[in-house]
Formats: structure tokens, C-alpha cells, sequence
């Protein structure tokens, strides 16, 4: 048992590089934690770093924030000073701009996620609840001490919920859409399939039909069979979908070389091929020890109706069926999810305003756009893809 922060010394300490932090002790405090993800592993991390993924010249300025007490890291979590408010899927851009309007700046802010990962989970890895609170009141005091406007954890699990609400910051709801196995798991795609709709299932076969007679198979690569050609590959189709939005995308190459290297089990590649050529790919991430994946990239080189639903959700979720796998997130948004299974999740984030009119003005716009997504999300389930008689 962890020794009470309230009677022991506790040493605050900032680093702006993930390597000064040792990785066996964040990661070991990590898997501590309610819902740890591969996305806050000491690994991913400093990937996002030293590739220049997520570095102080693209806007994302680290600042780790450990708490140290007896000799041990009691707290810990990944902040970074942002000059923007890009890669984050929490949209704060109107605030920015009211902030601008009336002669404030709300840039630079301190941000607690993982660049660019919509994933919910634990974001303040602490021993305790006490460590839990304050790392939220260190995260104020680094607001204070160094002109930043606000403070933002977002995509947090239950545990950093209840810490922020008794720190007194103000709650946010979004929603995602996920696929949950049904208990004991699905004997196949066919019997999930059988438990949807008939609409949904007819339609459902008729765009993998499509495919199929567009004469599209799958290979799968699991963990280090994904080779350096494949990553190569992936990247190539990563790029172009970026392109094809007129965006840049935020992942470089040599971040994906570092997960080849360091964490190479929690990937899995879907790679979509006609007449011996690839055409397409999809990336899911998964947690092999809580049978959790997430869907995160996809790209092709050239179009094909309906591939993007075969390659994002089909084949991932075949997969995630024949491997016992429990949960698959889909990322943000996308109502259309529901159509293949997905159900709506209510997603959380926190937020502190230094400006005291300001947060006041914000929590009154909360209150309301929280009555708002509880009301959807109502109409949402009431949609339920599923037969009645059917419980996923």
C-alpha cells in the first residue's frame, strides 16, 4: 500500500523529454491503473517525441509531470504546452475565438491526452486518489506559474472523472461508438451479423459482395510479421488519405519504424490486395492482456466502393470475433458506426479556466451542451441496430 500524500513529502518534477523519466517505473505505474491503454505506455510516448510526431515544432511542447514521494513515483501524467488546438477530437476552437475577441489569449494551455488518439483511459496514473488530486492541482499551479489560460484532461476513465469533479473543473461528454462482444463471445462474423437487424445485415453483405466481386482479398500481419515493406506500405496509404482532405498528416514515418521496433504486439495489419498488388490498408492497435483494439488508420491507392467499410470494420471486427477480443473502439464520432454494430459511449473530459468570467461563461455553455449529448445519445439507443430480441 501506498503511503498517504498528506503525510509524506511529495517532490513535484517537470521533464520536457519522455527519456528523463525512467520507463519500467511509468509503465509499472501504468498497468496500476482502471483502464491503462497501449497509448500511454512510456514506449508510444516518447515515439511520438523523438520522431518529431508531437514535439515542440509542431505546437505539442511536453512537459511530464511526476509526483515522487518515499523514494517512489506516486503520480504521474503527460502534459504538453499547446500552441493550437489541433490532434485532440475535445473541439475547444470556439473558446479560443472568444477569448481572441474580446483581446485575451487562450494560447498557449496545458493539455492532458495522448497526441492525436481519441482513445478513453486512464490519463493520471496515480497510486491513489489523493496522488490523483494532486496532479490535478500541480497541473493548476503550472497554469498559474507560467501564463497559460486553461488546463484540459481529456478522454480520461472513471477515476480521473471523480478527481477532476472534486478538484472543482468543469465536465464534458462526448460520444464514440463501440463494438462489445457479447458474453462468452460470438462463435463468427455470421453469428454477429445474425444478431443485427435484417436491414443492417443485408446491407452489410451487400457492400463486402462489392468488394469481393471487386476482386479484393485480405492478408492479416500480426505484431512482427509487419516488416519494415509493409510499415512502408502503410505509411504510403496514410499519407494519401491525408492528402486526398488537403491535411498533413501528424504521424511521421519514424514514429511508425519505433513502434516496429518497441512495440510491435500491439499492432495488427489489414492489407487489401488485387491481381497481386496492394491496394490498401487499415491499422488496428490492440491490448493483447484486456482483449481491447482500436481502429486508428487507414489509406488506399486507389478507390474502391465500399473498401473502407471492409477494411476498417469488417475485417478488424472478424478478426476481434476469432481472437476472443472483448471491446473494438472505432474512434471519434461517426454515427454511421451504428449501421455495422457499434454502439454510442459516452466519452469524458475536464477543463480549467484561470479567466474566473470565462469559466463561468464556459460551465453555463456545458451545462447546456451536456443536457444536449444526454438527449442524442437517448435518441441513439433508441436505434439500436440490434433485434430486440438480441442483447450484444
Amino acid at each position: 500500500m501506498s503511503a498517504d500524500p498528506a503525510t509524506q513529502e511529495i517532490a513535484i518534477r517537470v521533464h520536457d523529454h519522455p527519456g528523463q523519466v525512467d520507463a519500467g517505473l511509468w509503465n509499472a505505474l501504468l498497468d496500476a491503473q482502471a483502464a491503462p491503454t497501449p497509448f500511454m505506455r512510456h514506449e508510444y510516448l516518447l515515439a511520438l517525441h523523438a520522431s518529431g510526431s508531437a514535439a515542440p515544432d509542431t505546437g505539442w511542447a511536453m512537459q511530464l509531470l511526476c509526483l515522487h514521494g518515499d523514494g517512489a513515483l506516486q503520480a504521474a501524467c503527460p502534459l504538453y504546452v499547446k500552441s493550437h488546438s489541433y490532434g485532440e477530437y475535445v473541439f475547444d476552437w470556439a473558446w479560443a475565438d472568444a477569448y481572441q475577441r474580446h483581446g485575451l489569449r487562450y494560447y498557449p494551455k496545458l493539455l492532458c491526452a495522448v497526441p492525436f488518439t481519441p482513445v478513453p483511459g486512464s490519463r493520471l496514473l496515480a497510486r491513489d486518489a489523493a496522488s490523483r488530486r494532486l496532479l490535478l492541482r500541480a497541473m493548476r499551479q503550472l497554469c498559474e506559474g507560467g501564463a497559460l489560460s486553461s488546463a484540459h484532461l481529456l478522454f480520461m476513465d472513471e477515476h480521473d472523472r471523480q478527481a477532476a469533479e472534486a478538484e472543482g473543473w468543469m465536465l464534458r461528454q462526448t460520444v464514440q461508438f463501440h463494438w462489445l462482444n457479447r458474453p462468452g463471445g460470438y462463435a463468427g462474423f455470421d453469428a454477429f451479423l445474425a444478431g443485427l437487424q435484417r436491414d443492417k445485415r443485408k446491407k452489410i453483405a451487400q457492400e463486402r459482395r462489392r468488394v469481393a466481386e471487386a476482386g479484393i482479398r485480405f492478408d492479416i500481419h500480426e505484431g512482427a510479421q509487419i516488416d519494415s515493406e509493409l510499415w512502408d506500405f502503410f505509411h504510403r496509404c496514410y499519407t494519401l488519405t491525408y492528402a486526398l482532405h488537403h491535411s498533413t498528416p501528424y504521424l511521421r514515418r519514424d514514429f511508425f519504424a519505433r513502434m516496429q521496433q518497441h512495440m510491435a504486439r500491439h499492432w495488427v495489419m489489414f492489407v487489401a490486395q488485387r491481381d497481386g498488388r496492394r491496394v490498401a490498408c487499415s491499422l488496428l492497435a490492440i491490448d493483447p492482456e484486456r482483449r481491447h483494439a482500436y481502429g486508428r488508420y487507414w489509406g488506399a491507392t486507389e478507390y474502391v466502393p465500399c473498401l473502407h467499410f471492409e477494411a476498417c470494420y469488417y475485417q478488424p471486427l472478424d478478426w476481434c470475433i476469432a481472437h476472443g477480443y472483448q471491446r473494438f473502439e472505432g474512434g471519434a464520432q461517426g454515427e454511421h458506426k451504428m449501421a455495422r454494430g457499434l454502439l454510442p459511449v459516452l466519452t469524458h473530459s475536464a477543463h480549467w479556466l484561470d479567466h474566473p468570467g470565462f469559466a463561468d461563461a464556459v460551465a453555463r455553455h456545458l451545462e447546456r451542451e451536456g443536457a444536449g449529448v444526454e438527449a442524442y445519445v437517448d435518441e441513439l439507443r433508441e436505434r439500436n441496430p440490434f433485434r430486440a430480441d438480441v442483447q450484444p
